[in-house]
């Protein structure tokens, strides 16, 4: 939802800043949009509120990328080795699933490319925006942390909750706390199925736990030497909620 506020275009601020001292000024450089992991964080809402609920995971893994590389006239080309990160590699199903939800459409393969980019088009509007460079480094971002934790495995389920919960996560501390619905249906789970996955997430994964009383789930990040981020934090792995 926006504010009921008035933006003034930078343009107009140049105009009035010129007209007044009579120097004409260097264009300002634009200010940068929010952080990797606020952007990845908004697009994995979005994309839980966009989708289907059972959208597989790896075709959410596809969407966050689709989304953060189009360009403002909704156009992606995913490269083969994007998709190689991602560990789709060739599998049409993640863009089959997308299309299905009318999300996307793929576009005929420019010539000379066909095997080196994946083409599609965006269909939903609301997601139109100039194409920024912060916006594509976010998409970097969400390669990375999909990676984070998950060596050796191909298991898109496993690989888009460590990128939900590097999204929630303080960066600082290494701990994140999120309502347990709100991360489940981030990765299209519900939240009893949410808890298996969480286990099996050892590698990166140093504790987690469920509050009964609010249902928020929390957790602790594994350093990449395996340690805890922070001496001080929660105990134990793997926790439960009970009941």
């Amino acid at each position: 939802m926006t504010e009921q506020a008035a933006m003034v275009p930078e343009t107009f601020l140049r105009a009035a800043v010129a007209a007044s001292d009579g120097v004409t000024r260097r264009r300002k450089r634009r200010p940068r949009g929010p952080g990797d992991q606020i952007r990845v964080r908004e697009m994995l809402s979005y994309l839980a509120a966009a989708l289907p609920s059972h959208t597989g995971a790896g075709a959410r893994l596809l969407a966050v990328q689709c989304a953060l590389r189009m360009d403002s006239q909704g156009r992606v080309r995913l490269s083969t080795g994007i998709l190689r990160s991602l560990r789709l590699g060739r599998d049409p199903l993640p863009w089959s699933e997308l299309e299905q939800a009318r999300w996307l459409r793929r576009a005929p393969t420019p010539p000379g490319s066909a095997s080196k980019v994946v083409a599609a088009q965006i269909l939903d509007e609301m997601l139109f925006a100039p194409a920024r460079p912060d916006r594509r480094s976010a998409a970097d971002w969400a390669l990375r942390m999909a990676k984070g934790g998950c060596a050796g495995t191909d298991d898109p389920l496993v690989r888009l909750t460590a990128l939900c919960l590097a999204a929630h996560t303080d960066p600082s501390a290494g701990r994140g706390c999120a309502e347990t619905d709100r991360i489940a249906r981030e990765c299209g789970l519900v939240p009893a199925a949410l808890y298996p996955v969480l286990d099996r997430m050892a590698a990166s994964l140093a504790s987690w736990s469920v509050a009964l009383a609010s249902g928020d789930l929390c957790w602790e990040l594994l350093s990449k030497g395996g340690q805890r981020q922070q001496a001080v934090g929660r105990s134990g792995g793997g926790v439960r909620p009970e009941g």
